[in-house]
């Protein structure tokens, strides 16, 4: 059982390591997000994918050695989690506490990760947006029928170049 512990609490420093490593990278992805520098963004999005990568790797490996913990002290692994683990470590001072500081930091490192993401797809939900409002109004200043200059008459004069694209070819 103490080496199962032993493993847990590897594991979870290794996670928590991994997600306080995603956080300057997710801060970075913040600036580049506001700079509006996509191939920037597409770098840093691919390491922040390789990261995720190995945090699922870990996950696997968490969930199996809870699994094996539930096995040996007889509990369902479907409703062991690392509270219930820490709780059932009361005989085990030193190794419950470390459980215990490191499922806080844990807690503390994916909240604050949480906290960008959050902010990063807000900044990217209002760059849609504000594209989506610049696509509708080129399209519709591309297709209002004429462009209401008027004579002394008052009649409207018909300007044949805006029926051309909006870019000009010859240049």
């Amino acid at each position: 059982m103490a080496s199962l512990i032993e493993e847990l609490i590897i594991i979870l420093k290794q996670e928590q390591e991994l997600y306080e490593s995603l956080i300057p990278i997710a801060e970075e992805k913040t600036r580049i997000i506001i700079k509006n520098d996509l191939g920037s963004l597409q770098e840093i999005t691919e390491k922040e994918q390789h990261a995720v990568e190995k945090v699922n790797t870990l996950e696997k490996k968490r969930e199996e050695t809870i699994t094996n913990i539930g096995t040996v002290i007889s509990r369902d692994p479907s409703v062991l989690n690392i509270q219930t683990i820490i709780k059932f470590l009361e005989k085990q001072p030193k190794e419950q506490k470390e459980l215990s500081i490191i499922h806080d930091n844990l807690k503390k490192a994916i909240h604050r990760l949480m906290e960008i993401n959050n902010h990063n797809k807000s900044l990217i939900e209002q760059s849609l947006e504000m594209i989506e409002f610049n696509m509708n109004f080129i399209q519709s200043t591309r297709m209002s029928p004429g462009n209401n200059n008027y004579t002394k008459g008052a009649a409207s004069v018909y300007d044949s170049t805006n029926g051309r694209g909006m870019f000009d070819a010859k240049q």
